[in-house]
């Protein structure tokens, strides 16, 4: 094959060297316009599986490169005048200008040819005259413009600031400076590179950037390789301490917003994208270079595996693109976190210092704890006391999920939540047996809190026929037999969420068609504004009046009240999910012009108004949830800033906690799912607003949850999906992780099975073989010494 390559970076590079080596008929030329001694950054870094990769793709090149690492283990954060470290992590790292050096060598010695200081030829010219051409551009791609109606590509500009130096200060781990300055708070990401220097990145929020005046410095175009030597002055000026005297190098420095590159195809013909040209993913987690280099030995592979160019193309997307999504998603999460960093300053160290390790969500509790298990059991202690500080136990030590927790006078013996689940298997709005086994059930399984379905406050404000209600004596009669069995045969409590369904009513059973009009028996539907939620076919809302909104409070009213003789330990108002009282606060559904409806405010007092009617009546020893969609995912809709003010309202009006969700408003939402999607809004709304709060949302494991905790980013936990697959998932969960105590509550009956039965066959007891025993290693806390590895 006759192969251009446009961009003599690393991935570029990498890929030359290794396509020339499995097929050295292969023509391969590779165009750079700067020249091979130039580089723009100072250290890349490596993770051991990449490692793996390079090391079996091509020993000679993981040979060279080997002996230039800076290896390390540990992350140090400093913070508030402690250092918090965590070892285990396993860090490579060397100088960007020597990676090239070898890479180019590399080339050279199997032939490649190599043009420095040389445009490329036009990509369309290319595409004619070579079999393939290799788009590694960079982030500001000249190739994916020229095709960007095939590529169609999405550059997503971030809000920190951040600048690229080098020091040659040389660092001993990976050191993350959190430091507050007279304008707020800035970090330092710093790593070693070789026995000489390090990489020192500093960043910060927008806002904070624009108070030390760095704004005014950056207030012109720099050429090309300038530096801002006045920001970068201040720079020192600012991390003088840090510093210690130490030089800063330059290198084409200058403020940068981080641009996170999408690109909904990578190929147009046989031209193909490569390294941040097709992706890039926020330094925080990682490094472009190695995002790159991994591209190019796929697409080697696939060239070599494929039987033709199309064929080969399609296997290298096929493969890399759910690799790079799960990447981005990581790295969003943690650009994200670095961006929000303010509001987590009030944390003290210990809880800091896990909160900024598993940020990402890539890195968990229990990925820590085999990684470094006496740092998890210092944060486990420290989130002990913590909470028994708060009123939250007794400061008994065990995994964060099994800290009790108090809102009022309710207690709950763990912090796991059944999510509230439509069930659709009511008749008349009476629950039936199976809402007695299904919640019971779930009660008998460990969670601390177990949620009704949403429980509606009249028949016409149903959203199925098929959904419960609390609007007669006879509901309130089932729904106490249920709560009795709850309290009678386990330590578990239950909680009601109250709704009105609005716009969203009279539709079918979720199996028959979701968010569908009933084809016969339909009923009225209401809400704030006339509006349909899908315009041709579902009902025309009328809009509700005066009097209306008088009646439906009202309900609300006598709802609460047949739930407290009822038996329920906790009420949560349903303003979510585009039913009655979400349709209020968003303004993709409340077009009103009256005291209800324009500012944010004016539509969030109907459902203080109900909250308030609701309070009054509900017992002052316990508690009321509020469940909101934290955003609407549409332009137009609610934010996740409006969500901190809309958590702030209710907090005023006396709600004891927020149950963050998001989303199902308008059906032209683009919610972004993932794993723990929702969990970064609950994480804010607690920070900021103040007020406690409980995630919900792809929450499936039990790491997941202690993860959420221990972090502060919500002080419960409800999980949905994972209870219908698994009843006994708490008790599962407290097996799994050795945990015995009152917080995971095996029914008598039970007990027999509260460990893991044996399952096929297992090794037995080992023979004694050593005379002198070693012991248990501890964490391995290597840090870099120039000339070692210790």
């Amino acid at each position: 094959m006759r192969i251009a390559v446009i961009g003599g970076g690393p991935g570029g590079l990498y890929f030359a060297a290794l396509a020339k080596q499995l097929d050295a008929s292969h023509e391969i030329t590779v165009w750079e316009r700067n020249r091979a001694d130039d580089t723009f950054g100072f250290g890349v870094v490596f993770s051991d599986e990449t490692l793996g990769g390079i090391e079996h793709a091509d020993e000679t090149i993981y040979a060279q490169m080997e002996r230039e690492f800076a290896r390390w283990d540990d992350i140090d954060v400093h913070y508030r005048g402690e250092v918090t470290t965590s070892g285990g992590h396993g860090f490579a790292a060397m100088s960007r200008r020597r990676l090239l050096e070898l890479l180019q060598q590399r080339c050279v010695g199997l032939g490649v040819d190599l043009r420095f200081c040389t445009m490329a030829p036009d990509v369309d010219e290319l595409a004619a005259t070579y079999d393939l051409v290799i788009a590694c551009d960079g982030v500001n791609s000249a190739v994916r413009a020229r095709y960007a109606d095939t590529f169609g590509p999405s550059l997503e500009l971030r809000r920190c600031k951040y600048m690229w130096l080098g020091t040659d200060k040389v660092f001993d781990a990976f050191k993350f400076y959190v430091q507050e300055t007279p304008y707020g708070v800035m970090q330092i990401h710093g790593y070693p590179y070789d026995a000489n220097g390090s990489t020192f990145i500093v960043e910060m929020n927008d806002r904070v950037w624009e108070r030390a005046g760095f704004d005014v410095f950056a207030d012109h175009p720099f050429a090309p390789g300038e530096s801002d030597e006045k920001s970068v002055a201040l720079v020192c000026e600012l991390f003088a301490d840090i510093l210690d005297g130490h030089q800063v190098m330059t290198n084409n420095s200058k403020w940068i917003n981080f641009a996170t590159v999408r690109n909904e195809r990578w190929r147009h013909g046989n031209v193909v994208l490569m390294g941040d040209a097709a992706h890039t993913a926020h330094f925080s987690i990682g490094s472009g270079t190695k995002l790159a280099m991994e591209d190019a030995l796929a697409l080697v592979a696939c060239l070599h595996e494929q039987p033709d160019l199309d064929a080969a193309l399609e296997a290298y997307e096929a493969e890399r693109r759910p690799v790079v999504l799960s990447t981005q998603r990581a790295a969003q999460a943690s650009l994200e976190w670095f961006e929000n960093l303010g509001q987590y300053t009030d944390q003290e160290p210990s809880q800091f210092g896990f909160n900024i390790m598993t940020r990402s969500r890539r890195v968990t509790y229990d990925n820590l704890r085999l990684r470094d298990p006496e740092f998890v059991a210092r944060v486990d202690e420290w989130f002990a006391r913590h909470e028994a500080a708060r009123g939250n136990g007794t400061g008994e030590v065990g995994p964060p999920m099994f800290q009790p927790f108090r809102l009022r006078g309710l207690e709950l013996v763990n912090r796991v939540v059944v999510s509230p689940m439509d069930m659709y298997r009511a008749v008349d709005g009476l629950p039936t047996d199976f809402h007695l086994v299904h919640l019971g059930g779930k009660a008998l399984g460990g969670a601390g809190l177990v949620m009704t379905e949403m429980v509606c406050v009249s028949d016409i404000g149903r959203i199925t026929p098929g959904c419960t209600g609390l609007y007669t004596d006879e509901q309130a009669e089932r729904w106490q037999r249920i709560t009795d069995f709850v309290h009678g045969e386990s330590a578990a409590k239950i909680g009601i969420q109250l709704g009105h369904s609005g716009r969203k009513g009279s539709t079918k059973l979720m199996w028959e068609g979701i968010d569908l009009p009933l084809d016969e028996g339909n009923w009225p539907v209401v809400a704030p504004s006339p509006l349909p939620y899908r315009p041709g076919l579902n009902q025309v809302p009328r809009e509700l009046t005066a009097d209306d909104l008088t009646a439906i409070e009202a309900e609300f009213v006598a709802a609460t009240r047949r739930a407290d003789a009822a038996g329920f330990d906790l009420l949560e108002l349903h303003c979510a999910h585009g039913y009655l009282l979400s349709s209020f606060i968003s303004p993709l559904t409340n077009q009103r012009t009256d005291e209800y409806g324009g500012t944010l405010e004016n539509r969030l007092r109907y459902p203080l108004q109900v909250f308030a009617a609701v309070r009054a009546v509900w017992p002052a020893d316990k508690p009321i949830s509020i469940r909101i969609s934290a955003t609407d995912w549409h332009d137009d809709g609610i934010t996740a800033a409006d969500s901190v003010e809309i958590a702030r309202a209710f907090a005023a009006a006396g709600a004891d906690i927020v149950d963050v969700s998001s989303g199902q408003v308008t059906p032209d939402e683009s919610p972004q799912f993932g794993r723990s999607y929702q969990t970064p809004f609950a994480d804010r709304i607690r920070n900021e607003a103040g007020i406690a709060t409980m995630a919900v949302g792809v929450i499936s494991s039990y790491d997941d949850v202690n993860s959420i905790l221990l972090a502060g980013r919500a002080d419960l936990c409800l999980l949905g999906r994972a209870h219908l697959y698994d009843p006994n998932w708490t008790l599962h969960a407290a097996a799994e992780q050795d945990y015995s105590g009152p917080a995971a509550q095996w029914p008598d009956p039970w007990k027999a099975g509260a460990r893991r039965p044996q399952s096929g066959r297992t090794e037995g007891p080992k023979p004694r073989l050593e005379l002198i025993r070693r012991g248990v290693p501890g964490t391995a806390h290597r840090r870099w010494r120039p000339g070692s590895y210790q």
